[in-house]
């Protein structure tokens, strides 16, 4: 680590208050080392980057990544895929995911909870840990989950989950499918209970959030919606103030009316911007496999044959947009919701998501159109 900073000069800096003009951030190794006004000697003494008049936000944390660059990380649960994954996403400001594996074997899901770890280690830019979307799952609610992998966790599954991983660990699960005591027992030994693919009603959503679910995977999408007398999963999600909701913004996963409907009902710093991206984004095939089926991202929709949404094409940069432009969130609270806010559901709000002294050096450098054109992570430029 060198002992000269670099500053990041001539942008606009998104602070904890909005963007600033005449502000200068200065990286030291992985860190952010200060954030001085750009006539500071600090910054005048550093090795200069021109941010070009850009914004400069904190970097993307994206907590459901199936796939990118035209590989699935079910079908390649690898440090190697890992990487070609990240660097896809890299291009569209993600400095942080967690790499997904929907459902699938039990022996599949080792290889994968092993790959992330040891990508960990090695330190491949951007890996926050894992999540895992399945298997215990209910069929009611399957999308385009493979219904006959679907089981209850037991013993093996539960040791796998909650050893000493090097990252976070999410796991999606349908609260009325697992028993409360095993959600207690994962939630206890620090695994990110969400509840998602599930046809509970609300009492049954309750209780699995006072034992420890602490949010939901794709706000709407497969599970029970809002009713007047069955509030459902999508009434037990708006009414608590506790949990965290991943939100698709495609403008196909859910209306733009619903997407403000929930961000209105939840607690600030709760709504997240997720992805829930597959292997077309950042590649040039817009086709895939999943479970033996070919899918094809037409218009930005990924489906199968039968018309069943499976994943998305969606990049954080994009999703931000669309936050902005069709959902009609000034552009500070849309970035809160693609950085701090996905930082704190996952616990690493103390270093990463934020721009101020301390935090790691991710960043996210846009133009006035959100298109981004440069993503640092750890300190680390990369040309978008």
């Amino acid at each position: 680590m060198t002992d000269q900073p670099t500053a990041l000069v001539n942008g606009r800096v998104l602070t904890d208050h909005g963007p600033q003009d005449g502000f200068a951030v200065l990286v030291r190794g992985a860190h952010i080392d200060a954030i001085v006004r750009a006539d500071d000697a600090r910054a005048a003494a550093a090795t200069q980057h021109d941010l070009k008049g850009r914004l400069l936000l904190p970097g993307f944390i994206d907590v459901q990544v199936n796939g990118g660059g035209g590989v699935l990380f079910n079908a390649e649960p690898t440090v190697e895929a890992l990487a070609t994954i990240g660097a896809a996403h890299r291009k569209f400001g993600t400095t942080g995911f967690l790499p997904t594996l929907i459902t699938d074997t039990a022996d599949v899901m080792r290889q994968a909870l092993d790959a992330v770890d040891a990508a960990i280690e090695q330190r491949v830019p951007g890996v926050l840990g894992i999540h895992l979307e399945g298997p215990f799952l209910a069929a009611g609610r399957k999308g385009i989950h493979d219904a006959s992998l679907f089981r209850l966790p037991d013993a093996d599954d539960i040791a796998a989950i909650t050893r000493n991983r090097r990252g976070v660990v999410m796991l999606t699960l349908a609260v009325e499918e697992v028993p409360l005591d095993t959600i207690r027992q994962l939630s206890e030994a620090g695994v990110l209970v969400v509840a998602g693919h599930t046809a509970a009603n609300y009492a049954t959503t309750r209780a699995a959030l006072d034992a420890g679910v602490c949010g939901f995977t794709h706000l709407y999408n497969a599970m029970t919606p809002l009713g007047t007398r069955e509030p459902g999963v999508v009434g037990a999600a708006l009414d608590d103030p506790h949990s965290w909701c991943g939100l698709i913004v495609d403008g196909h996963h859910v209306h733009p009316a619903a997407l403000r409907i929930a961000i209105a009902a939840k607690a600030r710093g709760k709504s997240v911007l997720v992805t829930d991206a597959m292997p077309p984004v950042g590649a040039d095939s817009a086709e895939y496999v999943l479970n033996g089926q070919t899918i094809v991202a037409r218009d930005g929709i990924c489906q199968s044959d039968a018309g069943v949404l499976a994943g998305s094409a969606l990049d954080m940069a994009t999703g931000v947009r669309n936050l902005v432009h069709m959902v009609g969130l000034p552009l500070a609270e849309a970035s809160r919701m693609a950085s701090s806010y996905p930082a704190a559901w996952i616990g690493l709000d103390r270093t990463h998501g934020r721009l101020v002294a301390g935090q790691r050096a991710d960043f996210a450098v846009l133009d006035d159109a959100l298109v981004v054109h440069e993503t640092w992570i750890n300190g680390v430029r990369y040309e978008a």
